[in-house]
């Protein structure tokens, strides 16, 4: 059983690694503020709260989990490029970058996973 737990998870977290880096690969810049952490962090946490709905309606069992929530959203979204991305805009202080960059990382993630979940929500309750 834990064989296939591990299947799992590593299909979900090379498909995330994947996509992250085709979306990062080339930076994007609006000004001095990195956009390509912020879309792979908006777009990781529309997807899981898509998911958090589908595997409530359909009483996925837990492999799903771990290859779509922890495997392949954990592996796309990052939170260790977001801390570098600001240590940077700090250390060259953009502080109005810095503020902005913190505040739409977290911010429009959580409002993306809100969003994927009402979305999915009304999808599927029709």
């Amino acid at each position: 059983m834990k064989g296939f737990e591990f299947v799992f998870l590593a299909i979900g977290s090379v498909l995330g690694a994947f996509l992250r880096y085709k979306i990062t690969e080339s930076p994007l810049l609006f000004n001095t503020l990195p956009v390509n952490v912020l879309i792979v962090n908006i777009l990781g946490a529309f997807i899981l709260g898509i998911f958090i709905i589908i595997s409530e309606q359909w009483n996925l069992d837990g492999r799903y989990s771990l290859l779509a929530a922890v495997g392949f959203c954990g592996s796309l979204t990052t939170m260790s490029s977001f801390a570098l991305d600001s240590s940077n805009l700090l250390d060259n202080q953009h502080y109005a970058a810095l503020a902005v960059n913190i505040i739409t990382n977290i911010g429009l993630s959580i409002g993306a996973l809100i969003a994927g979940k009402s979305i999915m929500s009304a999808v599927v309750n029709g």
